[in-house]
């Protein structure tokens, strides 16, 4: 078994050629999400998965194995619930009320523009139902939120190191 305990995230730094180079795991967001794994790589070699508690592997993201191999990680297709807005008796609002009802219950979420993903849940389908929200059952790839306080991990958004706020002011701390 070969050992892989490095993760780049988002293959960040490598030259494209050794992407193109690189095997390949399928991975659901189940096992993406735990820090110690055995998978089995696009080159049929057995991987032994030993990563830093609390690491979360997103699509994208690149493992390094001990004998220096790259193996490039896919988000698995699987089964979600997939949330979008009425269009006969909703608004593009009620996702942002669906998304406030279901992070007070902690679910993971998987936060769109024009939807939200869910990992099957038949309470929460009904409920979001009665919202007046669509609820289809659908077979894709999982990148749920990890949430404004995780530690380590992708940061999608933008960085305000500059010393400004989002209205271009100087920021300062009290």
């Amino acid at each position: 078994m070969l050992a892989c305990s490095k993760l780049i995230v988002g293959g960040k730094g490598l030259a494209s050629v050794l992407l193109k180079r690189a095997s390949s795991v399928s991975l659901d967001w189940d096992v993406r999400q735990k820090s110690r794994f055995e998978t089995v790589d696009s080159l049929g070699r057995s991987l032994g998965v030993f990563l830093s508690r609390g690491t979360v592997i997103r699509g994208g993201d690149v493992l390094v194995a001990e004998d220096g191999s790259l193996i490039q990680v896919n988000a698995e297709p699987q089964e979600v619930l997939r949330i979008t807005a009425c269009t006969i008796h909703g608004s593009p609002f009620d996702l942002t009320r669906a998304a406030y009802h279901l992070g007070n219950r902690h679910v993971p979420i998987e936060l769109n523009p024009d939807h939200l993903k869910i990992e099957p849940d038949h309470v929460l389908a009904e409920m979001l139902r009665a919202m007046h929200l669509t609820v289809n059952t659908v077979h894709e790839a999982f990148e749920p939120e990890g949430g404004a306080y995780s530690s380590g991990g992708h940061h999608h958004g933008h960085s305000h190191a500059n010393g400004h706020d989002h209205d271009g002011h100087a920021s300062h701390e009290h």
